[in-house]
């Protein structure tokens, strides 16, 4: 198959998305390692490197975490060969530690780290800014704003990093990442470098007395920054509103400007390098005006730090807007044209009247109806979360749920019937129900419980799974195992026998993993309704820590398969609204492919969606709901 990040076509402009682009600028770096684990918006950077690693002669991997991931990265450095990381904003704070630590240790080969924010969290838990982690932890931090700089930023970001010694982050965001634009290719090497040997002396140790150290790199970096051409400054000489920008901010404030017709009053500041700042750079052009607007994603990060120059340059006197207390645009979201364009036109003090939008003629306008989040057809994750409350229900005092991040992780809305107490980071759910568990010698009579998928099992929970088993929590921890990290794109995780490169692999079990810890393990299938229910209400009423592997594949990798079967409705044995059940089939269990007619009162399946799981036909009272010719 031929992918267009490793086309040896110098010159040639393709139409990219921002992940291809960082691809493409690693392999134009000659990258011999590349490690990563699945989070959007950064997840198919290493599922592209990964289908191209073979060809272009390097290694790509999903690791088990992110920590794992970059730490794997800085081992391969130290022999002399180029790594890139990629992680979302959550995933950058799993690497935390060793983030810190490799900055004082620095890198040999050149380490890149690439961090995929998400504003407005489309497809996280929070919009958290990976900028500060850069500042905290003293790295040079780079911020492409189109897509062509998120190719040749990634390039420049390893000889930086050999330059330097030090490892050096990019970060992006989704619209970056998830974007698309017109990428000019440059030249492929000819040859990787090789690993070289390791002398003795040749070491990366992480000691505070290398602080001293990692400054002297910081202001290296930023004397390298002054010139870099990823930094620019476009608009009149003395500007009445200076626009400091960077990342999307750019695209969005060009755009403004334009639009309102202030290119000779206006001046637009990009930075591309944003941690260190270069502090001369900006003086030259801050002492030319006396009103700034600040444009970033998310955090004031830009804000901040420009304050913390002029503060230290009295004869500079601005008036700053931007992110800060709300001035110019809200504390909290990503930007968009109209938000920028409304600033600046407001500080301009100009009028701008947005083009009248077309109505459609009534008789011409289709009502679409609100879909709202919920499982795929034929999730076994529905059916969990269904025996959950079932089994929960028959206890006087109900039980708690700890969630935790996956799929699943909609089983806190109606999709599963809001069976989540508890919802926050990666491994979080059985840590919290370990310290519940142990509130039972207190007095405590609640059924605790932990949910985690089998992806994140492997990612963060078996600490806090041995934690739970030394102390003893009485506690009961299920694993919703369906074969695939599915939230992120299916990549494959230890428990799979696949590779990123897709190369064969042994799969690790995650029952006989917890017998080996000296857990008691039970394996049940979330289809097999009935007998799934009684088995979570017998663990729960026996003391000590328990684990349950709910066992069931993914209904899309089913359905990749092509094992979809037929189900339909009998409407004459559908009882329709007279039904003791409620509209089970519709209301409660609330599967895409079940559909309620409202004209005919009586359910129906839409046999384009349904899979054939027939989980909801061994539910139906009357019996009308049929599978391939025959009743469930």
């Amino acid at each position: 198959m031929e992918w267009m990040i490793t086309a040896k076509e110098p010159g040639k402009t393709y139409l990219l998305q921002g992940n291809e682009a960082i691809a493409r600028g690693a392999l134009e770096a000659g990258i011999r390692f590349a490690a990563a684990y699945p989070g959007s918006p950064s997840s198919e950077i290493l599922t592209m490197l990964g289908h191209v690693a073979k060809d272009m002669n390097l290694y790509a991997e999903w690791s088990t975490n992110e920590t794992c991931s970059f730490e794997a990265c800085m081992g391969a450095s130290m022999s002399k060969v180029r790594s890139l990381c990629i992680a979302k904003q959550n995933g950058l704070l799993v690497i935390g530690d060793a983030l810190h630590t490799a900055a004082l240790s620095g890198c040999k080969g050149g380490v890149v780290l690439v961090v995929a924010d998400d504003p407005s969290a489309h497809s996280s838990t929070n919009e958290f800014d990976a900028r500060h982690q850069a500042r905290s932890a003293g790295l040079p931090l780079l911020e492409p704003a189109t897509f062509q700089e998120a190719k040749d930023m990634v390039k420049w970001a390893f000889d930086l990093s050999e330059e330097l010694g030090q490892v050096v982050m990019i970060r992006g965001v989704t619209r970056i990442h998830h974007g698309r634009g017109n990428v000019t290719l440059g030249e492929l090497p000819e040859q990787l470098k090789e690993p070289q040997l390791v002398a003795e002396w040749d070491r990366l140790v992480a000691i505070n007395w290398f602080h001293d150290l990692m400054l002297d790199k910081l202001d290296k970096a930023r004397s390298i920054f002054e010139n870099s051409d990823f930094n620019s400054y476009e608009g009149p000489d003395n500007p009445e509103l200076l626009v400091i920008t960077s990342g999307t901010g750019w695209f969005y404030s060009q755009e403004a400007i334009d639009i309102l017709n202030l290119n000779e009053r206006v001046g637009l500041l990009k930075l591309g390098c944003t941690w260190p700042l270069p502090q001369e750079f900006l003086l030259k052009h801050l002492r030319q005006t006396k009103k700034v607007l600040i444009v970033e994603e998310i955090d004031p990060f830009l804000e901040q730090n420009v304050s913390s120059i002029i503060g230290h340059n009295p004869n500079i006197q601005v008036e700053i807007s931007g992110r800060s207390e709300g001035k110019a645009f809200p504390r909290i979201g990503e930007l968009n044209p109209d938000l920028v364009r409304n600033a600046i036109a407001g500080m301009m003090q100009v009028s701008y009247e947005a083009p009248t939008s077309i109505a459609l003629p009534a008789d011409e306008q289709v009502l679409i109806p609100p879909r709202e989040l919920t499982f795929c057809a034929g999730c076994p994750h529905r059916a969990s979360f269904f025996v959950l409350k079932q089994s929960l229900g028959m206890r006087p005092a109900g039980g708690l749920v700890m969630g935790d991040i996956g799929c699943y992780t909609m089983g806190g809305q109606r999709a599963g019937h809001y069976g989540l107490n508890s919802l926050g980071c990666m491994g979080g759910g059985v840590n919290m129900a370990e310290g519940l568990g142990q509130l039972t010698r207190f007095g405590f009579k609640q059924p605790v419980i932990a949910l985690a998928g089998d992806s994140t099992f492997f990612h963060s929970c078996l600490p806090g799974l041995v934690n739970a088993k030394y102390h003893n929590s009485d506690m009961l921890f299920i694993v919703l195992d369906n074969s695939a990290t599915a939230m992120t794109g299916f990549q494959p995780h230890p428990g799979i026998s696949v590779t990123a490169m897709g190369e064969k692999a042994e799969a690790i079990s995650i029952e006989k993993l917890a017998e080996a810890i000296g857990c008691q393990v039970t394996v049940a299938d979330p289809y097999d309704v009935e007998n799934t229910t009684e088995t979570i209400y017998r663990l729960t009423k026996k003391p000590g820590l328990k684990v349950l592997i709910l066992k069931r594949e993914c209904a899309t990798l089913v359905l990749r398969k092509g094992t979809r079967r037929r189900m339909w409705v009998d409407p004459a044995l559908c009882r329709g609204d007279d039904c003791g059940c409620g509209r089970f089939c519709s209301r409660v269990w609330g599967c895409p492919g079940n559909i309620w007619d409202y004209t005919a009162g009586k359910a129906q399946i839409d046999e384009v969606v349904c899979i054939g799981c027939g989980v909801c036909a061994s539910l139906c009272p009357a019996g009308a709901i049929k599978v391939e010719g025959g009743e469930a």
